[in-house]
């Protein structure tokens, strides 16, 4: 299976200390060069940057060849690059947490998950403790709505 990731999913699961479920569910998983410098650019968190600095085996970096295509420059570098990444690669999966990336990819019939995606994934292979990894993600600046949030709860739970 090949999967394609923009720096969202990488970064929360890492900062969530959930980043092993990618290369669990996945194998590997390939970015394109603008999340690469994205995960080590100054802004990122430091952890983060010394992690990305020496990446695992299980994360392959490309070159994507950009299409000039006007849809896809209102998107940035990095959500770009992973869709034109994805297409080169005829990737099953790619993973994008913006809503306009997300719509530009799915314009381009490609399959898409969000990092809430991956964690149900993971959750319904009993790969984390989804509420201890949503409580670790709401403590963060990831921005999801609150009824995503319960929906995802509420199908591994019950009424939460």
């Amino acid at each position: 299976m090949k999967i394609v990731s923009n720096t969202s999913p990488i970064c929360y699961l890492y900062l969530i200390n959930q980043i092993e479920v990618l290369p669990s569910l996945f194998g590997e998983v390939h970015i394109p060069d603008a999340v690469y410098d994205e995960l080590r650019d100054e802004n990122a968190p430091l952890n983060l940057r010394r992690w990305i600095k020496e990446y695992p085996a299980w994360i392959n970096i490309h070159t994507a060849s950009i299409l000039s295509d006007p849809s896809l420059f209102r998107l940035h570098p990095g959500e770009r690059e992973a869709i034109c990444l994805a297409q080169d690669l005829s990737a099953d999966l790619i993973l994008l947490d913006e809503k306009s990336a997300r719509s530009v990819a799915s314009e381009r019939s490609l399959r898409v998950a969000g990092l809430l995606g991956i964690l149900d994934m993971a959750a319904t292979k009993n790969m984390l403790n989804l509420k201890e990894a949503v409580q670790k993600l709401t403590r963060t600046n990831f921005r999801i709505s609150p009824h995503l949030l319960s929906t995802l709860l509420n199908k591994h739970y019950g009424k939460y």
